[in-house]
């Protein structure tokens, strides 16, 4: 473990954090971090019992009271997470307006205070002084701060942070600056950094510009990790999954303004699908782009077939498709071993309707850094574009489900089998769906991507993996939601290639 190791840099008459305060402050997290850690949204070892982790890095970034620590503790499974501990003196709570879930718990002192540890993400006055070492772009101990090119840091911005964000914590500036907080850290490129570089080098591409980040200096012989990314603001009336459910809902109870019969979204479908296909096409340009070789084939179907074993195993729900699955599978191996070019570029990899804003101008796509179900090395690695587009089909698909259940007042994907509304307006749902997933194939082959309806051995697989994938999430996170991919997977492993 790294620590900052400069009494001076910690206020030594304060009741607070002192010099010789912070080992063994990190090793009362090591006890409490076991407890504590399952139950943050951002957590992905909900599988299985976590019993020990391990401090990586602990640094004092924001000295005084309340003094901020930024840290890395590696689990048991070998995962490594991000913390920003809050440190007060007192028994008991946090800070004014920090919610009491945010608690770690209190470390007694060598002279006997106590010290009280939070998780500091929702804290303003802190991360309002974190925003400042972005500024100053200096060494603090272990940690490195870097300006992204000629980028201009403004100083003094009151620190909002945000809600919803699952695998990271974002935190807004004012209306000029965005940080994400990565809570999974992984050694090496950051891949959200890489791609919204090459975004910005593209010029006139809807994505977020890149100002600076924060990086460890690298542990125990790895390559430095990026910890936190900052950007852009990006002001917009909403993301598209918001958007979406409200249109979906507004068409299902016939509430919707506009005259289509299907809801007023198929626009803004139309424009997604748009600015999809400008950052494939700018990706494209900026980083590698070829075919992909046979070899490479056989290795990626062998992924999905791999993916869809290690579901089986705690979906079985899933047994039935199987076969069908990895008919699907077999089938795109067989179209790239008949000589038929696969092109593979860099691609956002986690695309759904959640992660595009709805600017003033357009569609901006945001969060860059790939599905955080898939290994490291596969985010970082040419995969067809068509994946991008079939995971922003499912999304689709998920929103219509949600707005049915809203409605009914059922789980997404739950029957409703009292209400007398169900079957029709389940109905209404899928038409939805299936309206709004054609309008954004008709704007992706408008703004110059390929026509992903035109290869449909290749959009059922990526599809098909991608509900796989939302299967084992809903086992794991939402039981309640398991039965909207687990339709998709019917659909797909019966070899239906694309609703739409």
């Amino acid at each position: 473990m790294t620590g900052t190791g400069r009494p001076a840099a910690l206020a030594p008459s304060s009741d607070g954090l002192r010099a010789g305060d912070l080992d063994p402050m990190v090793g009362e997290l090591c006890r409490l971090l076991p407890r504590w850690l399952p139950g943050r949204r951002w957590y992905a070892g909900k599988d299985h019992a976590l019993s020990e982790v391990r401090p990586l890095l602990a640094e004092v970034v924001v000295p005084g009271t309340p003094a901020l620590v930024q840290t890395v503790f590696r689990t048991d499974d070998g995962a490594c997470y991000q913390l920003l501990v809050g440190v007060v003196p007192g028994p008991a709570g946090a800070r004014p307006g920090v919610g009491g879930d945010a608690v770690i718990g209190s470390v007694r002192t060598a002279d006997g205070r106590r010290l009280t540890l939070y998780e500091a993400s929702t804290d303003p006055g802190l991360l309002s002084a974190l925003l400042e070492r972005f500024v100053a772009a200096e060494p603090c101990g272990a940690l490195e701060f870097h300006h992204v090119g000629g980028a201009v840091i403004p100083a003094g911005l009151p620190a909002r942070p945000l809600t919803g964000e699952q695998s990271n914590t974002s935190v807004a500036f004012g209306d000029r600056l965005m940080l994400k907080v990565l809570r999974r850290v992984m050694p090496g490129a950051n891949t959200e950094l890489e791609l919204l570089t090459a975004l910005e080098r593209a010029g006139d591409v809807p994505s977020a510009a890149p100002l600076a980040w924060a990086q460890s200096a690298g542990w125990q012989g790895e390559e430095p990790a990026a910890l936190c990314l900052l950007q852009e603001f990006v002001p917009s009336r909403g993301d598209g999954w918001s958007l979406a459910t409200t249109e979906a809902e507004a068409c299902m109870r016939g509430t919707c303004d506009s005259v289509a019969p299907l809801g007023g979204f198929f626009g803004d479908a139309f424009a997604l699908g748009e600015a999809t296909a400008q950052v494939h096409r700018a990706l494209a340009e900026q980083l590698e782009a070829r075919p992909l070789t046979l070899p490479e084939a056989v290795e990626l179907t062998d992924t999905l077939v791999a993916r869809l074993d290690d579901a089986l195993v705690e979906v079985p729900g899933l047994a039935p498709y199987a076969r069908g699955l990895q008919t699907a599978y077999q089938d795109l191996r067989e179209v790239v071993g008949r000589g038929n070019p696969l092109p593979v570029q860099r691609i956002h990899g986690d695309l759904h309707l959640g992660q595009a804003l709805r600017a003033p101008d357009g569609w901006v796509l945001i969060d860059f850094e790939g599905e955080p179900g898939h290994p490291f090395e596969e985010r970082r690695r040419p995969q067809p574009a068509v994946r991008d587009v079939a995971a922003m089909l499912r999304s689709f698909d998920y929103a219509a489900h949600h707005a049915l259940g809203e409605i009914l007042g059922v789980a997404p994907g739950e029957r409703a089998h009292s209400d007398p509304r169900a079957t029709r307006l389940s109905r209404r749902a899928s038409a939805w769906a299936v309206h709004n997933r054609r309008a954004f194939c008709a704007g992706y082959t408008a703004a110059g991507g390929q026509d992903p309806r035109t290869n449909p051995v290749l959009l059922r697989a990526f599809e098909a993996d991608k509900a796989v994938y939302e299967a084992l999430y809903e086992a794991r996170n939402r039981p309640a939601w398991l039965p909207i991919p687990l339709a998709a997977v019917r659909r797909l492993a019966h070899g239906s290639r694309f609703v739409g």
